[in-house]
């Protein structure tokens, strides 16, 4: 089998502040590049500082509000925090530590045309603004 290589960067409407199960949007937009892939890896990278990506649950929807509340929980906000970055609003600084935490990609293995997640698993995007803005994805993928 010979390698290639496939590259589609998608846009995501704006989310409000929390976590999103994006996954169908993700399968809708690269489905028929992914169907010629037998073996390969899709990676997922998000072109922004104030949001991330991560691979979690994607059954029960209190998954996504209690790691809301551990991201709120763990970095301060508001008076009790004492960022130096403010220029873009209260909620900016957290939104960058935030991103950090959890990273700005996830990588899928590709297997048969499909992308290879656990039963239970699903692609997130973690919104750490308060007004999140639409968000750009480059999505690649290799393999043959």
């Amino acid at each position: 089998m010979a390698a290639k290589w496939a590259q589609k960067t998608i846009i995501l409407p704006p989310h409000k502040r929390g976590c999103h199960l994006i996954t169908s949007q993700v399968m809708k937009e690269i489905q028929s590049d992914l169907a010629t892939f037998k073996c390969g890896l899709a990676h997922l990278f998000l072109q922004h500082t104030s949001a991330s990506l991560t691979i979690n649950e994607n059954y029960d929807s209190d998954v996504l509000d209690d790691v809301e509340t551990f991201l709120n929980d763990t970095v301060p906000e508001g008076r009790k925090a004492r960022w130096k970055h403010v220029l873009e609003g209260p909620d900016d600084m957290p939104a960058h530590i935030k991103s950090s935490m959890f990273g700005c990609s996830v990588t899928v293995p590709i297997t048969d045309g499909r992308l290879n997640l656990g039963t239970w698993q699903g692609i997130w995007l973690c919104e750490h603004r308060d007004h999140g803005s639409a968000r750009k994805v480059v999505i690649t993928l290799q393999g043959a």
